[in-house]
């Protein structure tokens, strides 16, 4: 079953604005992680705004589990570069936001407040954040606070994880670190993610389908499969088959640089 499809989707700036994307037809399966890669401007994420119902297209339509989106969803969890942790609220409260906003969830929250706190410290646990459930964002390294941000999107058990460049600040071995969080909470639990990202070995190593977008207007130039046999350990990011999905991709990025020059 898709999850997320795309058909025919453009979208503009504005009324007489450049346009941000232009004709996208793509589909997400149900449980799939498909990463998108591009220059910077080609509009990966614009899909994403697209997606979770933050912004319409201007033509064509979007669809999240068989339903045109017209709003925004309260069934997708999101996260971005920055971590945007509320400073004034402890690890655990600023996962459980959602559990209070969600509709689903807020009319139980005061009710079942322990319930959803036993929750959150379980998936602290799970990501190595055990005992930070008291401390205050600024108490955390900046891994750790995108690890709790990671958990407050995944709290509420959204059917579509949106992750937008969530790891682009951090430097090489706590990004990795926090790759295979990721990889061991897809793989626990399953759940369909899109990944939108700059980093290729980033979307090789995580994602079953990369999609490469052309500079803006973003259009959809390549599908990739990623072939690559799951469990995925960081020792396969040193063998020939990764190198060659990752240059693959490099090649297609740099000749749209090229050809826009």
């Amino acid at each position: 079953m898709d999850l997320v499809e795309f058909e025919n989707v453009s979208m503009r700036y504005g009324e007489e604005g450049p346009m941000a994307i232009e004709n996208i037809s793509l589909s997400v399966r149900e449980n799939e992680f498909v990463a998108v890669v591009g220059p910077s401007g080609c509009g990966k994420s614009t899909l994403m705004k697209l997606v979770t119902g933050l912004a319409p297209p201007s033509d064509g339509y979007v669809y999240l589990g068989g339903k045109q989106v017209s709003g925004p969803q309260r069934g997708v969890g999101m996260a971005f570069q920055a971590s945007n942790l509320l400073p004034w609220r402890t690890t655990l409260d600023n996962i459980l936001l959602p559990m209070e906003i969600v509709q689903d969830y807020r009319h139980r929250f005061r009710a079942e407040k322990a319930k959803f706190q036993e929750q959150g410290r379980a998936l602290l646990a799970r990501v190595g954040l055990a005992g930070c459930e008291d401390k205050f964002p600024w108490e955390l390294s900046g891994g750790m606070q995108q690890r709790a941000s990671i958990c407050r999107a995944l709290i509420h058990r959204p059917s579509l994880l949106m992750l937008d460049e969530p790891f682009g600040a951090l430097d090489a071995f706590t990004r990795e670190e926090l790759w295979c969080m990721v990889r061991d909470l897809w793989q626990e639990e399953p759940f369909t993610v899109v990944l939108v990202t700059h980093d290729l070995r980033e979307a090789v190593f995580l994602a079953d389908t990369v999609y490469v977008m052309s500079k803006g207007p973003g259009r959809i130039l390549v599908r990739k499969p990623v072939d690559l046999p799951r469990p995925r350990d960081l020792a396969v990011t040193y063998t020939d088959e990764f190198a060659e999905l990752v240059f693959e991709l490099r090649d297609h990025i740099g000749r749209i640089r090229e050809e826009s020059a």
